[in-house]
């Protein structure tokens, strides 16, 4: 009941409620990186979403499209724009990401949506992740985010697909809150994303 309804009725209401009080924010934002990022204050990408089905995320663009003699993007470090860094830091970059929620795209809890490209890679175990709708945050983002190994966050990833419930996404919301205000967990300590997952003999 939860998981096919009241989940769903809690991700509109808070989504909605938590857009419009946002929205002055969303706009100033919205300013800034149109103005970093030369008109382009956006990125969208195609991401699995529930049972692998994609969808088009929308988050802020923190990174520039810098690009080396060679035509290839240079490291995530040298393309994070400063106001990026902000950005992302504060966790800002996934406020649009609201209006996935509010389509049906994700919910506000879930396993974050990943690379289409990682979908082949993934064991049949993994791929459960894809069992119920990806979310703004999870319970692997609040036990480590970036800091954990592939492995780690897939076995954490599963475990809420078989364990979700208004108790446990209560939970993960209230740590997600403290995490950003404390600004814990954002990145690994090589990289600013994390790196690509190369499948399970490298993860």
């Amino acid at each position: 009941m939860y998981r096919k309804v009241i989940k769903r009725i809690i991700d509109i209401i808070i989504s909605l409620i938590g857009f419009i009080f946002l929205f002055p924010l969303f706009l100033l934002v919205l300013v800034f990186l149109f103005i970093a990022n030369r008109g382009t204050p956006f990125f969208i990408q195609q991401r699995p979403g529930y049972k692998g089905k994609v969808f088009n995320i929308i988050k802020f663009k923190t990174m520039s499209d810098k690009r080396d003699l060679n035509g290839h993007l240079l490291p995530d470090q040298e393309r994070l724009t400063k106001i990026g860094e902000v950005v992302r830091k504060t966790s800002l970059d996934e406020i649009p990401q609201l209006i996935n929620v509010i389509k049906g795209d994700m919910s506000l809890i879930g396993p974050r949506p990943l690379l289409e490209e990682y979908l082949p890679l993934y064991s049949k175990e993994q791929a459960r992740r894809h069992d119920i709708k990806p979310g703004i945050t999870g319970w692997a983002q609040v036990n480590g985010r970036n800091a954990i190994s592939w492995k780690q966050k897939f076995e954490y990833d599963v475990w809420y697909v078989d364990n979700c419930s208004f108790k446990l996404d209560l939970k993960v919301i209230l740590i997600t809150i403290k995490k950003v205000f404390g600004a814990k967990d954002i990145s690994s300590t090589t990289s600013v994303t994390m790196e690509k997952f190369k499948g399970n003999g490298n993860s």
